[in-house]
This record gives C-alpha cells, sequence and structure tokens, in this order.
C-alpha cells in the first residue's frame, strides 16, 4: 500500500485550503485508482450557510472530494506530472446518504477508462461502511 500525507498530496494536485479537500490518501496506484480520506468538522467554512441549524456537507463538495482522489491518481502518472485535471462531466450521480460534522469520509475513485488527455472515473464516497455517494466522473487532463 502507498500512501500520502496533506504535504505529498498538494505535490500532485494544485488544490489548496479551503478547497483542498482530502485530509490523506490510504492507497493509489498512479493511473489507476486512490482511496482517501477527508475529516469532516464543524469548523468547516461551508456548514456556515449549509445548513447552520443542521449542518450537513454539501453534495457538490462530495463529489469534487470524489474528484480530487481521482486527480492523485491520473496526475501521479510520470507524464501527467505537473498538469491539472479538469472535470468533463457528471454521470449517474446518486446521493444516498447525508455527511455531518465528525464523520470521516472516504473517498475511492478507480480509473475506468483513459484515451489520452480525457478519462472517467467510477467514485464512491462512504461513511462507517456506507456509501452516501457515488457517480462517474469524466475528467481531462491539461497543462497549467
Amino acid at each position: 500500500m502507498k500512501s500520502l500525507n496533506i504535504k505529498e498530496i498538494q505535490e500532485i494536485i494544485p488544490h489548496r485550503h479551503p478547497f483542498l479537500l482530502l485530509d490523506a490518501i490510504e492507497d493509489y496506484e498512479p493511473g489507476e485508482y486512490a482511496v482517501g480520506y477527508k475529516c469532516v468538522t464543524y469548523r468547516e467554512d461551508f456548514f456556515k450557510g449549509h445548513f447552520s441549524e443542521k449542518p450537513v456537507m454539501p453534495g457538490v463538495l462530495i463529489i469534487e472530494a470524489l474528484a480530487q482522489a481521482g486527480a492523485v491518481a491520473i496526475l501521479s502518472i510520470p507524464e501527467n506530472q505537473g498538469k491539472i485535471a479538469f472535470f468533463g462531466g457528471i454521470q449517474k450521480c446518486r446521493f444516498k446518504g447525508m455527511v455531518v460534522p465528525g464523520d470521516k469520509l472516504k473517498l475511492e475513485t478507480r480509473i475506468i477508462k483513459r484515451k489520452g488527455p480525457l478519462g472517467v472515473g467510477e467514485a464512491v464516497a462512504s461513511v462507517d461502511g456506507k456509501v452516501v455517494a457515488s457517480a462517474e466522473l469524466t475528467f481531462m487532463v491539461g497543462d497549467e
């Protein structure tokens, strides 16, 4: 198993606070998959408005976190180092549960298709083994 800490993640993907949504990568294989985590705390900026009485992590940010895990997988291969992975599309997206403060969000993205700079990742987010979101994420790798 290959793991990455936050500093190593930042060497691969360009995201930074407050938009870096990965705290650690537990395992990854360049060009194949990445499994990461986001430790969700009450101090997240988005909870101030989503929703103050019942804080719930926005679904779009869960999908973005999955995309960042996929970006670790695709940008860690030698020919893509120093590049950026952009969204090309989101298909088959389903939300099946809420993510709230105190949750440890597991983010798993597996690259299932790749042709040139384009590709597709199969992504699943879960909390305590329960799937909270899933999607197919299309990406395009480009220069800065």
